[in-house]
């Protein structure tokens, strides 16, 4: 077997060598090193196991590294991977670079906070000596001691949520919900958060939200929160996990009597039975390469590709129902029928649609009603009533696509590699959809 050789930079030994030296004479035995001894070393095998293999491959710092590497004895402490020393860690080839502990940002404080913390009655420092002749709008340097009861010395900087959503105008803003529903989301959602980022986690959730809401960039994130891009990323994704897992009740569907009691009047006057409303709304997403995802995702309506979901909502405009993230492709029956919708409905409820639900057979084996706009009948016009009945169920039924533009959030095209966090994405904007309040009765 020639072509196995050592892995290690620098290393020439192969398993042509290593049958060489087993005709070596041995110095201690007098013999063939075959006959006592054995070969001087051995090739191991990399370990088949995914996070010992990384290891193995992070300690021979390869830029290009084989398929299968193979390590001799030489590069082992005991000779041959052991429990205790089970990686490559002699005679690498390169120099490890040494570890550094990651710098921990410390705030200033003055001398002068501290003594307000150790003493709140304390007096005045003495005034500036008479060479210091600061002008009307200059400021003594920051060597300098302050007085110690000036409220801006003793307390730290403020935080950056803080700086930003000073009213009611700019919350809505950057996260679409008012100061007082932010500040209720946050403190729910960082109750038993362990940060592991040097940001504030009032700041990590109120950096996530602006990037829903207002799809900005990641480099004009890291630096209106002072943090690097990277930093950026590894926030959004792991709050998006969060948000999504805590933020599920309040997505929830409603019993028959809430919906009752909830119902507004456009709907008591005609449908005042209706269970939910419900459609498919899509976003476009970045064209993939791979052709069979392209077509997967291609929607033929909007010309383009697409994620496709279905949005139930209550008549009161409340989400009731938010499903996964499917291809443009999908139909809206297809959709209804796959995504655990059907689930909720009970006998005797009524689901109101628009006319590319043809899903009156699936219903029909739950014992619910479908509400449906008329179809005309071989390009005849619609009858006096039908044209009425449409019109009073669009009246009712443009609630659902209003609950869809608050949903729909990013308004860029979503790019491939944030494709597998869209279920997630979706249920987040739905549960603070939900968390703004009454949407019936609201103007945007």
């Amino acid at each position: 077997m020639p072509s196995i050789n050592c892995a290690v930079r620098g290393c020439h030994n192969t398993w042509g060598k290593r049958n060489q030296t087993l005709n070596y004479d041995c110095f201690d035995h007098g013999k063939k090193r075959s006959e006592c001894c054995g070969p001087l070393f051995t090739l191991h095998r990399a370990p088949t196991d995914v996070e010992d293999l990384r290891l193995w491959l992070k300690a021979l710092n390869l830029k290009n590294s084989p398929k299968c590497p193979f390590v001799c004895s030489y590069h082992f402490v005991d000779g041959k991977p052991t429990p205790e020393h089970p990686y490559p860690e002699k005679w690498l080839g390169y120099n490890a670079p040494l570890k550094r502990p990651r710098r921990v940002l410390e705030k200033y404080t003055p001398a002068s906070a501290s003594c307000a913390v150790e003493d709140d009655n304390c007096e005045e420092t003495s005034p500036l000596p008479p060479e210091h002749n600061y002008g009307k709008n200059a400021s003594p340097s920051i060597d300098q001691p302050l007085n110690c009861n000036q409220a801006t010395q003793c307390s730290g900087p403020p935080e950056l949520h803080r700086q930003l959503l000073r009213t009611d105008r700019l919350s809505l803003l950057y996260t679409g919900l008012p100061l007082d529903a932010f500040s209720f989301l946050a403190n729910q959602l960082t109750k038993d958060y362990k940060n592991s980022f040097q940001l504030d986690a009032h700041d990590q959730v109120l950096m996530t939200l602006m990037k829903l809401r207002l799809n900005l960039l990641q480099d004009d994130l890291a630096e209106r929160f002072h943090v690097s891009q990277s930093q950026v990323s590894k926030i959004t994704s792991v709050w998006y996990d969060i948000m999504e897992e805590k933020m599920r009740s309040y997505i929830p569907w409603l019993p028959r009597e809430t919906i009752q009691a909830t119902m507004p009047q456009c709907f008591k006057e005609h449908y005042q039975t209706t269970t939910c409303v419900i459609d498919c709304s899509e976003t476009p997403l970045q064209k993939p390469h791979n052709l069979d995802s392209r077509g997967e995702s291609y929607s033929h309506y909007y010309g383009q590709n697409t994620i496709k979901y279905l949005v139930a909502i209550a008549p009161s405009g409340l989400i009731m129902f938010v499903s996964a993230a499917y291809g443009g492709r999908c139909s809206d029956k297809f959709i209804t029928s796959n995504s655990g919708f059907l689930e909720y409905l009970r006998p005797g409820d009524v689901v109101m649609a628009d006319r590319g639900f043809v899903i009156s057979d699936l219903l029909h084996e739950r014992k619910v009603k479908l509400i449906l706009p008329a179809f005309t009948k071989k390009g005849m016009p619609l009858s006096e009533e039908d044209t009425t009945n449409t019109r009073r169920i669009a009246n009712v039924r443009v609630h659902v696509e209003r609950v869809i533009r608050r949903i729909k959030n990013l308004s860029q095209i979503i790019p491939v590699n944030l494709a597998h966090k869209f279920d997630k994405i979706l249920r987040i904007c739905a549960a603070l959809s939900n968390l703004r309040g009454d949407i019936i009765h609201e103007e945007d």
